[in-house]
């Protein structure tokens, strides 16, 4: 009879067990069902040329324009510059600089968030051993003296029964993914983790850029004092003159005073030179990752013309700015939450089992009596729910429409910020012609009223205005000089520096496990 149940008991469990299989390659083949709207990348329409480009002018003047057949940059692109110091100070930068780090452990965090999104793919297994004690009434059947009722262990207490069962039990749960809610929530990390990729680049771009424009507005305070210095020791000059010529009865005293005021104005502008160049200074030492308070950099005045920058097609700036990209993968993330959403009208299967070894003492915990199972399949479908699950749907509706006015308006940026920067190199570069013409003439004007002043034909205020407006040419030329480098900076940030998308990671390498230096808590 035993042998019967037995046998009985074997064919049930097979049963169940053929049954729960016969689901599970069931869900394996629905597993690719895909319930919400396929994703497609938009495509925004691209002029043929850049309208600012100095390649549409006949004259370009002072600025030389990259041949066609020029690659476009690649890696370091501030090495065109061909500054060994700016180098050093990129290369550190790209070790150093603390918001890097910041954009870096939010893309970790962000592959983190794919694996976690991948674990659903995989049961749940559990174990929870636990030992409970409990007590009832001895007038329900307890001895008064205790010992072994059923195969449990009892204490007798006063007028009570203490039973104590010790249980292992072991649970496994799987939920099959049906309709792809698992998929897409997998889908959607990995993008979040490709946007989180692209807003490092995008933020290594911009601190890169940002540390190049401090160093060429460094390097022209240092020609503007040096400018304002030999000013200064020309005025200084022009006073012992003016002065000897009053002592001697020669000059007039009004013609001294012009001298005192125009030195002590140079004087005055040379000292606040040191304004600007100290805080472009600590802008920088907080860029490389030094403190202000240790951190210097030399005096040297230069100032150069821009190399010629290759341009490439306005077509290729969609592949090289990585803010973009960010933006792009921005709208597959949405498009994969609304998959997500979809999957939630339908019924959801849930696989389970559980079994163990449960006894009145670990002794027995091992015997075959003492086990215990259970094993079968639950379908759940949500038939009303208020409208949450539609009010779902066009959320992320919503979302992806938001996202994909937000990519668009990025791409409109993209192409201003580069005819911007394009207008201004190739402006500049004429203006900074014209402006050094007028440097030329007023050095030449000088020079004249100072040999009309020294021969009693102009009085000494004539001089004052030539040295006043030699000045001013001057720094309006360094000045210019300054903003066509800067706005060379700009049109490479603007044209996405040395990237491309191309080097945007894969699906799949964000889902790779991180190295053990990449998981260490930072001290």
């Amino acid at each position: 009879m035993m042998e019967k149940m037995n046998s009985m008991l074997q064919l049930q469990q097979r049963s169940v067990w053929t049954k729960a299989l016969t689901l599970a390659t069931l869900c394996g083949m629905l597993g690719g069902c895909n319930v919400g709207p396929k994703y497609h990348a938009p495509a925004p329409p691209t002029p043929p040329a850049f309208k600012e480009s100095p390649a549409q002018f006949k004259e370009t003047d002072g600025w030389k324009v990259a041949q066609p057949q020029d690659a476009t940059l690649r890696g370091k692109w501030w090495e065109i510059y061909s500054n060994p110091e700016l180098n050093a100070l990129e290369d550190q930068l790209n070790i150093d600089n603390q918001n890097i780090q910041e954009a870096f452990e939010n893309f970790m965090e962000a592959r983190a968030l794919v694996r976690e999104a991948r674990s659903q793919y995989f049961p749940t297994v559990s174990i929870g051993p636990t030992f409970t004690e409990s007590q009832t009434p001895s007038s329900f059947g307890a001895s008064s003296g205790g010992g072994t009722t059923g195969g449990v262990t009892t204490s007798s207490s006063g007028s009570n029964s203490v039973v104590g069962r010790y249980s292992h039990p072991a649970d496994v749960s799987w939920e099959p993914d049906l309709w792809g809610k698992v998929r897409n929530t997998v889908h959607a990390n990995q993008y979040a983790a490709q946007l989180s990729a692209a807003d490092l680049e995008n933020e290594r771009l911009t601190e890169q850029a940002s540390l190049a424009q401090y160093y060429f507005e460094i390097r022209g305070q240092d020609v503007l004092q040096k400018i304002l210095n030999d000013t200064v020791e020309a005025d200084k000059k022009s006073l012992d003159s003016v002065q000897a010529a009053y002592d001697t009865g020669v000059g007039d005293q009004i013609s001294v005073v012009e001298a005192q005021t125009t030195l002590a104005s140079a004087e005055s502008a040379a000292i606040n030179i040191g304004v600007a160049r100290a805080q472009y200074e600590h802008a920088i030492a907080m860029l490389v990752g030094k403190q202000a308070s240790s951190f210097s950099i030399p005096v040297k005045p230069m100032t150069t013309a821009p190399p010629p920058i290759p341009v490439g097609l306005p077509s290729q700036l969609l592949e090289r700015r990585p803010d973009i990209a960010a933006a792009e993968r921005n709208m597959a993330a949405a498009n994969a939450q609304i998959d997500v959403a979809h999957a939630a009208y339908y019924p959801a299967l849930t696989l389970s089992a559980s079994g163990g070894v449960e006894s009145s003492s670990i002794e027995n915990l091992l015997n075959w009596s003492s086990r215990f199972w259970s094993v079968g399949p639950l379908v759940s479908e949500t038939i009303y729910d208020g409208g949450l699950r539609r009010a779902t749907v066009n959320q992320y509706i919503a979302t992806y429409n938001a996202h994909l006015a937000a990519y668009r308006q990025t791409v409109l940026t993209a192409f201003q910020q580069v005819e911007d920067s394009l207008a201004a190199v190739r402006i500049l570069s004429q203006q900074i012609q014209r402006q050094q013409q007028a440097v030329n003439s007023s050095q030449t004007y000088l020079n004249l009223e100072v040999g009309r002043y020294e021969t009693g034909i102009d009085p000494y205020v004539d001089v004052v205005i030539a040295q006043t407006t030699l000045l001013a040419n001057q720094q309006t030329l360094t000045s210019l000089q300054v903003q066509e480098m800067t706005a060379s900076v700009q049109l490479i940030e603007a044209l996405g520096g040395g990237w491309d998308r191309s080097q945007l990671p894969t699906p799949s390498q964000v889902t790779q496990k991180p190295s053990s230096s990449e998981t260490t808590i930072q001290q």
